[in-house]
């Protein structure tokens, strides 16, 4: 089971650790949420817990929670800039479906 970042994603994640002063890497986790059932939450970490899978990418470390990693597993964490809008994207080959306004997902 693995989880990869993109170079750009985790430059992105870099500079806010830098802004931020503190912290080991950034949490991608799932809630359910949404008209599909489950969303991404991301947040940063400044303590990984024993129970985390950590995953590391052009410098930058990935946590995840054991339960949020079977639905996860393969995915790219990526930080794309389309127009004015710019944010991360998930390439997960989990996912079945996804609602139209790209809020939640389904496996």
């Amino acid at each position: 089971m693995a989880i990869t970042v993109s170079e750009s994603a985790a430059a992105h994640v870099s500079r806010q650790l830098n802004k931020r002063g503190t912290g080991v890497g950034i949490r991608v986790g799932v809630r359910t949420s949404g008209c599909s059932g489950l969303a991404y939450v991301l947040e940063f970490v400044d303590e990984v817990a024993d129970d985390d899978q950590v995953f590391e990418g052009h410098g930058v470390k990935v946590i995840v929670d054991e339960k949020s990693l079977a639905y996860l597993d393969g995915t790219e964490l990526d930080f794309v800039k389309e127009g004015l809008n710019e944010g991360f994207k998930f390439t997960n080959p989990n996912v079945s479906s996804q609602c139209g306004c790209g809020e939640s997902f389904n496996i």
